[in-house]
């Protein structure tokens, strides 16, 4: 098994990208804390990694808050004993109000930029002591292809492009401790966060034909890459920038 040993703690892992990828990784051997800020979320993905074989524990944690983030790693820490492998899937896209710089709202830039780009620095601040500890480890960070290219919805793009920024700069400070920090950019995924455009045909047909592989991702699709990038496999894989669009930003 890939994952054979290892302790994963994946933000956002209560639906879509993240959840997948606790049940591939229990599957895989990794022993997953599953945290969302919605527990109902979290139950599913805990029932999903039980009936699949594997071990896991849950907990609410928002990632914008930094003494829930920190409360988050030292209970993963308490529960299996250390902890290698961080997952950043935790993320918003606010649809229809974010929007270009003079229009968006400050609320929304800032709740934007705490959940995606915040949040990703609170967990690292936090893990990295302890993924040294255990003698290093994999950060995975979830950005989008909408860090790489430009768009109308400025608040996501800039959270997006901060976050392989980021991803960069930790891999190359902390190479020297055995840590390695890669970032996946997905493009289009069907999931919960993507509902609104999947079900309408008019823009999951727009979104299909600006995609040279002509379908949407599935959660699969990016949980395999993170799985590939938080494995022994990926060893000397570090500061790397992944990207999962169908072929998008190669137009």
């Amino acid at each position: 098994m890939r994952l054979e040993g290892k302790v994963a703690l994946i933000t956002g892992a209560g639906s879509g990208q993240g959840q997948e990828a606790a049940v591939l990784f229990a599957v895989e051997g990794a022993r997953v804390v599953v945290t969302d800020v919605n527990e109902e979320g979290i139950k599913q993905t805990l029932e999903r990694v039980k009936a699949a074989g594997g071990e896991a524990v849950g907990r609410r944690m928002d990632v914008a808050d930094a003494e829930q983030v920190q409360e988050g790693v030292a209970y993963a820490v308490r529960t299996f004993g250390m902890l290698n492998v961080l997952y950043n899937n935790a993320g918003v896209y606010l649809r229809g109000k974010d929007g270009p710089v003079t229009r968006v709202d400050t609320e929304i830039w800032e709740m934007t930029v705490n959940i995606n780009l915040k949040g990703m620095y609170l967990c690292c601040k936090y893990a990295i002591p302890e993924m040294i500890k255990a003698g290093g480890g994999s950060i995975v960070n979830t950005a989008s292809a909408a860090g790489l290219i430009g768009t109308n919805y400025h608040a996501y793009s800039a959270s997006k492009g901060g976050m392989i920024a980021l991803s960069r700069s930790i891999a190359t400070t902390y190479a020297p401790q055995n840590i390695r920090s890669n970032v996946i950019c997905p493009g289009f995924i069907e999931t919960p966060m993507t509902a609104e455009i999947s079900s309408s045909q008019r823009l999951l047909q727009a979104y299909l034909d600006n995609t040279p592989l002509h379908r949407a991702g599935k959660p699969i699709d990016i949980a395999y890459m993170a799985l590939y990038l938080a494995s022994d496999e990926a060893a000397f894989v570090t500061g790397g920038v992944f990207v999962v669009d169908g072929g998008v930003t190669a137009r």
